[in-house]
């Protein structure tokens, strides 16, 4: 077992405060209320995404399908005009004055059964449309919703980082000069016993497990030099004596 001075001991429990300090406020980053509100807006847009794709799709599809229908109703009225153009000019033999008159006829069936595509293209149309502007209004104030949570996540970032800044030069003053044995280690106690390598010793009671020394343990402790470094029986970490208890 290492020996480290008494001072030395008792100013690793500041360093220690300071580490603590130092992991709640990585814990605090990572679980900030407004990481999982992120998540569950992106979840959602992920999900109106593919349905404002599947909209935005269904009325392109429409609009070609309307240009279609349009263009095949504007070509049944230019023939129908020419034809009465040349109906109305008595152009031809009776014959064929009397054939233009049967294909004005059948131009204007058809002319009536294309208008009627027509509408059923526009009124479908017109319903995808107004879906379409549903889907995109959803989608635009989820992502202004994320922008703004984004945004007070951000302003959170920067006073956790902040924080962080000031504790880590706290902790750069408290551990300036300490024995490199007694912080390498605590360096390396930390890392195995879930971040706190030293624990002061109050009463019986180790501050580390919570747990208490029997009474034969806790007076071969304080038999033994003020420089020892002692550790918990119970749970490994440095055990730092404070000066009414040694």
């Amino acid at each position: 077992m290492p020996n480290a001075p008494a001072a030395d001991q008792r100013r690793l429990l500041d360093v220690q405060a300071l580490d603590t300090r130092l992991d709640q406020l990585a814990h605090r980053r990572r679980t900030l209320p407004e990481l999982a509100r992120i998540a569950e807006l992106e979840s959602q847009l992920a999900d109106l995404h593919t349905a404002l794709v599947t909209s935005q799709t269904a009325v392109a599809d429409l609009r070609r399908e309307l240009a279609k229908a349009e263009a095949d109703v504007q070509q049944v009225r230019d023939r129908a005009a020419r034809n009465q153009a040349r109906l109305d000019a008595g152009q031809g033999s009776a014959k064929d004055l009397q054939a233009l008159q049967h294909e004005l006829e059948s131009l204007a069936k058809r002319q009536g059964d294309l208008e009627e595509v027509e509408l059923e293209v526009m009124e479908r149309l017109e319903a995808h449309e107004a879906a379409l502007a549903e889907v995109t209004a959803a989608h635009t104030q989820l992502v202004d919703g994320k922008v703004q949570v984004e945004s007070e996540r951000d302003a959170a970032f920067a006073q956790i980082d902040a924080e962080v800044a000031g504790v880590q030069s706290e902790r750069a003053t408290a551990a300036a000069g300490l024995d490199a044995g007694l912080t390498a280690l605590y360096d390396r106690l930390r890392g195995q016993l879930g971040g706190q390598g030293a624990a002061a010793l109050r009463g019986r009671r180790c501050e580390g497990c919570r747990l208490e020394l029997n009474p034969l343990d806790l007076d071969a402790i304080k038999a033994k030099p003020e420089d020892a470094v002692v550790r918990c029986e119970e749970c490994g970490r440095i055990l730092v004596l404070l000066p009414e208890d040694h």
